[in-house]
Order: structure tokens, then C-alpha cells, then sequence
């Protein structure tokens, strides 16, 4: 087992508590006062793509990719000739060769595309208090920069205000209004996905969001996620709230309703309830049922209006790995997303998102081979997404490799959300009459910040181009929290160019499998990336015999 460094001394960063293999801490708080990579680039943007104190240092690398099976095993290749995917304005020139020039657009679907200004998404922000908390940034941060953001599970169904009748959703205000706060600045680059699970299906979820949206919104079928094989939970600390959510239809524990359990509450024994989604197809006991259940659904969405349907799958086993992609291709659904294990964002049981489910990077290279398996019998394999611990530009272009030609995006959980923490803690400081709307979570800008300005146009590297895109009148709306997203999307995005011209790549779908390396020959074997001095080596020696 690899240990990741908790300081970068390079950078200048540092994580406040155990990390994980994606760079962030492994508990990741709202109220950090930081510092690691992602907190900090959501301040400074692009210039953490670089050594801190330019001219009074110079930097070597540390790096341990040669240890164990993890996307940090896999290293990116750069080439010393050649130029690929150059769109129509760019030639093969090195004045016209250079990173800024990199096109990192992105587009997935089936028949009509849903495009994206950078290859990223949001994982599944359902209903945990603290992605209701934060949507307002993210979303509008996601809007703004042009990608698509997802609604988790759950929304409706917990909402107390939401109106229920027969069975069916009549009034859900907080669905409601984190559709409508991303579509308020949506200019046509990103999407907003809804998704459903067992529950929601039930309660007329996607009727309601159908009739009221139209084709605004993406219906993604929810099947699982790579930080748990159990469906969605969160914790209530208000035992009428927990009666509420089993009355709902939810499994509760404990039992909010036995008299035991309430006079442990009373006495301060019993001092929260887990709220626990259904698992689904529990009725059916083969691939072919599962097939055939999965089809009625998909043509009962397409039936009710839906044009754009997509799949979100977790790291269970082979089989139902083969399933996913196969069926999602046979249903010509537009977007398949493998979550694999070690990512998460909710309220996981700790110990099932330790030791469940297969890791991200051995689950996502069978499903590269798997989908090949498809299109080697010419068959046009659903667009995929790969998740699961990812946070970096590195990290981005690893996994669009690794997938590569089928991996459209990779999604974002965790490291998408920091932004949004760490930029209405600032506001909530600076402007304390918002302090409650924005749940901030600071009295005072802790050193971290206020060495790089006391004001948001200071802080906030991105602010004047956010600025500049929803003009000055409209600038006093926007959360700063929805700032410091695209404060890091811009350095993903700078970062992510600077690899891909570096491997000489100058658009999305020219990155390749040929693009990244194997740095141990365990991960070679696991991932079918060939070890680092094996790439292009039979090249080598023809130049050599030549």
C-alpha cells in the first residue's frame, strides 16, 4: 500500500488530514482552512500548475508511481515529434503547436451530442445536506464554465416540503430549484442530469421532471457507485425528520417509531437516524431479467418524452460491469458512468467504502476491454465517463487514455466540491449580512487567505473572467463560491492542455491508449498499458538498424 505524502512542499500545500490517492484528504471539510492542491487552486487558479517561488528555487520531482496499481502508477508519455488532432485554424506550425491552442471541448450522446467546454462532470450530488447546502455555487460555477452537473438521488423524496399524492410527486421545491438555478446561466455547453433511483422511480420522479422540463434535462438511471454496494444514505439528527422520511417509504435505523428507540432519543442515547435507499432488481435472478427489465425502463423513459437517457454504475462484479455496457449500448442510451472504488461524497458506511467493490483503475480497464469487445463486432459502444478518486488535470487525461476512444468524461465528486466550500467560507466572512445564506463557515479569513488579498477581486484569481462573461450588473450574483470553480476548472483546464501538448495531442479524441504508460509491471498486467521502456521500442530499434 502506497502512503501519500500529506505536504507538497513544491507547491506549497498541505493536507490537514490523511490522504488519499487522489490528493485529497480522505475526510474532506467544509470548513477547512486548507491547504492542499484543490483548495488552493480554487484561489490561485492556473499558478499552481507551477513551483511556488519563481527564482529563488529550483524543484525536482518525488514521485513514487512505480509503487503498487493505482492511476498514479500509470505515466503520461510526451513525444518529440508529430502533431495530432489539430482542428481546421491550427497548423502543424509551432507557432500555431502550443498548449493554449490545445482544444479540450468534449461532446457524448448517441444521437443528438450534449457538448462540454472541458471533460469533466459532477458525480451524483443528491440528497446529502451538503451538496443542498452548496448547489448554488456549484451549479452556477458549472454553468458558467460549460459542464454538466448532476442531481443525485433522493431529492424529492426527503424534501419536506415536496407534495406527494397517490404516489406521485405534485410539488418538489428543492428539485425545483437546483434545475433552475443551473439553467439560469446553462448558455448551451454542459448539461443538468437528474437522477433516479428505486424511490424516485416510484414516486413519479421523472414524470415530474419531464413535464415540467421538457428536453432542459438529461434522466440519468441509477444502478450504483463505486463508494458503496448499498444504495444512498444520510444522517438526521431530528427524530420527527426521521419519522417523516419512514413514512416517506424510507428504511430508517433505527427505528424512529419503536418506543425503545424513541426513549433512548429522549435521553440523549440515541443521537441520530440513517436514512437507506432499496437495492434494486432484487426480483430477478439472471442477466437475461435484468436485460429485459432495464429495456422496459429505458423505452418507458424514451415513451414519456425523454430523448437523452443516461446510466450511472458502480464497482461491483464483471458480470455486471459486461451488463452495463452492453445493455447501455443496445439501448443507445448516451452516457454510461463507471464509478469505481475509492471515490464517494456522502455518508458511506466507512468500513464497506474501505474494503468493497473494485478499485477504479482495474474497473475501468475492463471496461475499455470489455467495450472493445463490442466495437470489435461493429457495434457503436455507448459513450462512457470514468469516476472514482479523481482531482486532477493528470488524473483527467490518465483516464480519458485509459478509455480511450470511448470515455467522453471524467467525473468529479469530492474535488469539484471544494471550491464551492472554500469560496463561501470567504463570502460568508466578507459579507457577514450573507454568512447564513451562503453557509459559510469562518468569522475571520484564516492566514491561508488573507496572504493573498482582503478583498474577493484579490482572492479569487478567475474573478475578473467570470466577470467579464456574466457582465458587472450580474457579477453581484454570482456566489464566490461559484468563482472558485472556475478558478480550478481553469487550472484542470490549463494543466490539461499543457499534457495533451505534450503528448502531442491537440484535441480530445486524439488522445490515445498510446498516450500513457505503465511504470511497474504489475500495473502493465492489470491494466494492459504497456510498461514505459516496451512503448514504441520496436521504433527505437528500426532507427537504430536503420
Amino acid at each position: 500500500m502506497t502512503i501519500w505524502s500529506k505536504s507538497n512542499d513544491v507547491l506549497g500545500t498541505v493536507n490537514r488530514g490523511n490522504p488519499a490517492e487522489s490528493g485529497l484528504c480522505t475526510l474532506c471539510m467544509a470548513d477547512c482552512q486548507g491547504k492542499c492542491e484543490t483548495w488552493l487552486s480554487s484561489l490561485l487558479g492556473r499558478k499552481m500548475l507551477y513551483p511556488r517561488d519563481f527564482g529563488m528555487v529550483t524543484a525536482g520531482s518525488s514521485n513514487t508511481t512505480s509503487i503498487g496499481v493505482s492511476y498514479n502508477s500509470l505515466r503520461i508519455m510526451g513525444y518529440n515529434y508529430g502533431a495530432y488532432g489539430l482542428g481546421q485554424n491550427i497548423s502543424n506550425s509551432s507557432d500555431d503547436c502550443i498548449f493554449p491552442n490545445v482544444n479540450i471541448e468534449t461532446e457524448f450522446g448517441s444521437e443528438e451530442k450534449t457538448k462540454s467546454r472541458i471533460p469533466i462532470m459532477t458525480g451524483a450530488l443528491g440528497s446529502t445536506f451538503i451538496a443542498a447546502k452548496y448547489w448554488d455555487p456549484l451549479a452556477i460555477g458549472a454553468a458558467l464554465v460549460g459542464f454538466p452537473i448532476v442531481i443525485g438521488e433522493n431529492v424529492a423524496g426527503i424534501d419536506k416540503e415536496a407534495v406527494i399524492e397517490n404516489g406521485r410527486i405534485k410539488k418538489a421545491p428543492e428539485l425545483d430549484k437546483r434545475i433552475n438555478t443551473y439553467l439560469r446561466y446553462f448558455d448551451g455547453y454542459g448539461a443538468i442530469i437528474v437522477q433516479v433511483n428505486v424511490e424516485d422511480l416510484r414516486n413519479g420522479v421523472a414524470e415530474y421532471v419531464i413535464e415540467k422540463y421538457g428536453d432542459k434535462v438529461i434522466i440519468e438511471l441509477k444502478w450504483g457507485q463505486g463508494a458503496k454496494s448499498i444504495g444512498g444514505e444520510i444522517q438526521v439528527k431530528d427524530i420527527e425528520y426521521a419519522t417523516f422520511l419512514k413514512k416517506r417509504g424510507y428504511i430508517v435505523d433505527p427505528d424512529p417509531e419503536k418506543p425503545e428507540i424513541v426513549e433512548g432519543f429522549k435521553n440523549g442515547a440515541v443521537k441520530s437516524f440513517a436514512r437507506h435507499s432499496r437495492l434494486g432488481y432484487t426480483h430477478l435472478s439472471s442477466p437475461e431479467e435484468v436485460r429485459e427489465e432495464f429495456m422496459k425502463t429505458v423505452e418507458y423513459l424514451r415513451k414519456i418524452g425523454y430523448k437523452k437517457i443516461t446510466l450511472k454504475t458502480g464497482s461491483y462484479s464483471m458480470d455486471s460491469l459486461a451488463m452495463a455496457i452492453k445493455f447501455a449500448t443496445e439501448a443507445k442510451l448516451d452516457l454510461l458512468t463507471i464509478d469505481g472504488s475509492g471515490g464517494g461524497t456522502g455518508m458511506s458506511p466507512w468500513n464497506m467504502m474501505q474494503t468493497w467493490g473494485v478499485p477504479s483503475i482495474l474497473l475501468h480497464s475492463k471496461a475499455y476491454e470489455y467495450a472493445s469487445i463490442l466495437a470489435n463486432k461493429g457495434q457503436k459502444v455507448v459513450d462512457m465517463a470514468f469516476a472514482g478518486g479523481f482531482a486532477r488535470e493528470d488524473h483527467i487525461f490518465k483516464a480519458l487514455a485509459l478509455g480511450a476512444p470511448f470515455t467522453k468524461l471524467v467525473c468529479m465528486g469530492r474535488a469539484l466540491m471544494i471550491p464551492a466550500f472554500v469560496g463561501s467560507n470567504i463570502e460568508g466572512v466578507l459579507h457577514p449580512e450573507r454568512k447564513g445564506k451562503v453557509n459559510g463557515n469562518w468569522d475571520s479569513l484564516p492566514p491561508t487567505v488573507s496572504q493573498l488579498g482582503l478583498k474577493a477581486e484579490e482572492i479569487f484569481a478567475g474573478y475578473y473572467e467570470v466577470k467579464k462573461k456574466v457582465g458587472e450588473n450580474e457579477m453581484k450574483n454570482i456566489p464566490y463560491g461559484a468563482i472558485a470553480v472556475w478558478t480550478l476548472a481553469d487550472k484542470l483546464a490549463a494543466g490539461l492542455q499543457q499534457l495533451m501538448a505534450g503528448a502531442r495531442k491537440f484535441s480530445i479524441k486524439a488522445i490515445s491508449r498510446e498516450d500513457i504508460a505503465s511504470a511497474n509491471r504489475e500495473t502493465e498486467r492489470e491494466t494492459g498499458i504497456p510498461f514505459i521502456t516496451d512503448i514504441r521500442n520496436n521504433v527505437a530499434r528500426d532507427i537504430l538498424n536503420s
